[in-house]
């Protein structure tokens, strides 16, 4: 089973507008291959876009970031919230139709907590200039642990809600 045998391609787009809307991050809905089923695109930073535009940042930081989380949210059947290697947030919540995984909704982008951007490693990952990385990094927003656990939950109910409309 695809997400758009579920529901449209449409009701998935709205789903990314609000999530975004509500939390700010760059949300997008994904398919069990690990890619984005719409064009929707709104960054949550000034970084993640230099990082994805090269092939080292999508393939070293970005793509295994997903990958991972997306394979412990599938496992555990639960929402995982853990930090990529470039010190951002990332959020999976997995989908499942009845026990069929079909896909999963991922929110990046933000500091979580406390946390802090790794310009080296971004450096070393990507060969973005230090200083650039450091000034694409000034005003990335964060989120509290706690608000992204509600966020989470508010996104597996919004999933939940599709899933029970189902076509």
């Amino acid at each position: 089973m695809k997400l758009e045998d579920v529901a449209p391609l449409e009701k998935w787009i709205d789903l990314e507008t609000d999530i975004h809307r509500q939390s700010g991050l760059d949300v997008n809905v994904f398919n069990v291959e690990g890619y984005r089923i719409t064009e929707f695109k709104n960054w949550a930073n000034n970084l993640c876009p230099e990082i994805k535009a090269t092939d080292k940042g999508q393939s070293f930081i970005c793509a295994p970031a997903h990958m991972n989380i997306a394979a412990a949210a599938m496992r555990s059947k639960m929402a995982v919230i853990e930090v990529c290697d470039a010190g951002l947030i990332k959020m999976v919540v997995p989908i499942f139709v009845r026990e069929e995984f079909v896909g999963a909704v991922g929110a990046c982008g933000f500091l979580l907590d406390d946390g802090e951007v790794d310009s080296f490693l971004v450096y070393k990952m990507t060969d973005i200039d230090e200083a650039k990385i450091e000034n694409l990094s000034k005003n990335i927003p964060a989120i509290t642990t706690a608000k992204a656990q509600s966020l989470s939950r508010y996104i597996t109910a919004r999933v939940n809600e599709i899933i029970g409309q189902m076509k």
